[in-house]
C-alpha cells in the first residue's frame, strides 16, 4: 500500500514522503491516526503542489536543524549503569538515559527524534538524533560500569592481604589431608 506521511514516522518516513508498507499497517494504524493518507494520483499532485509552495519554509527548516546538529559536535556521552560480576547491565541503557544525559550537558532534544539500540552490556553504542530527513547525528554513547571504582578498591585490598604472610592457610591445608587420607581407605 502506497502512502503519503502527514507526519514525522521514526523508522517508516518523514512529512510528506511517500512510502509503501503492508495493508494493515496503513490501513489500522497510519491513516485512522492521521498520520498518512492513502496516495492516490490527486492526493500526489496536491502534495507536489504544497511541495513547491513551502519549498523555503523548508529550506529554513533545515538551515535550522543544522544549527542544532552544530551543537552536537564533539559530544561524547558516558552513562554509568549498574552492572554485574559477568558485565551485564541490571536493566538496559536506552533513549530515555540518554536524553537525560545530554539535558545534563545542557542540550535539550525530545525523546521521540533520538533512536538507539538498547545498550544491555558495558561497551560503545551509538544514538541518532533526527532533527530534519536530510539531518541527523551520531552521538557516541559509552555505558561503563557503575561499580567499577568499588571493585578496583577491592582488588587493591586483596593484592595488599596476598602480600602479608599467609600463617592461618597452613595448618587448614594440613587438617585436609587426613581427612583425604581416611576417605581413601573407606572407599576401598
Amino acid at each position: 500500500m502506497e502512502i503519503i506521511l502527514k507526519e514525522d514516522v521514526i523508522g517508516l518516513g518523514y512529512k510528506n514522503d511517500i512510502v509503501n508498507v503492508k495493508n494493515g499497517y496503513g490501513r489500522n494504524y497510519l491513516i485512522p491516526t492521521g498520520k498518512a493518507v492513502i496516495a492516490s494520483p490527486s492526493a500526489k499532485k496536491i502534495l507536489a503542489e504544497n511541495l513547491r509552495q513551502q519549498a523555503s519554509k523548508l529550506a529554513a527548516l533545515k538551515a535550522a536543524a543544522q544549527d542544532k546538529a552544530k551543537a552536537f559536535e564533539g559530544i561524547t556521552l558516558e552513562i554509568a549503569a549498574k552492572v554485574s560480576a559477568t558485565g551485564q547491565l541490571y536493566g538496559s541503557v536506552g533513549v530515555a538515559q540518554v536524553v537525560e544525559a545530554l539535558a545534563q550537558k545542557g542540550i535539550e532534544v525530545e525523546r521521540k527524534i533520538v533512536t538507539m539500540r538498547e545498550a544491555k552490556t558495558v561497551g560503545d553504542f551509538a544514538a541518532t538524533v533526527h532533527f530534519h530527513k536530510e539531518v541527523e547525528v551520531v552521538v557516541p554513547v559509552k555505558v561503563v560500569a557503575e561499580n567499577a571504582p568499588v571493585k578496583e578498591a577491592k582488588a587493591e585490598a586483596a593484592s595488599v592481604v596476598e602480600e602479608t604472610p599467609v600463617v592461618e592457610e597452613a595448618p587448614v591445608a594440613e587438617e585436609e589431608a587426613p581427612v583425604a587420607e581416611e576417605e581413601a581407605p573407606a572407599e576401598a
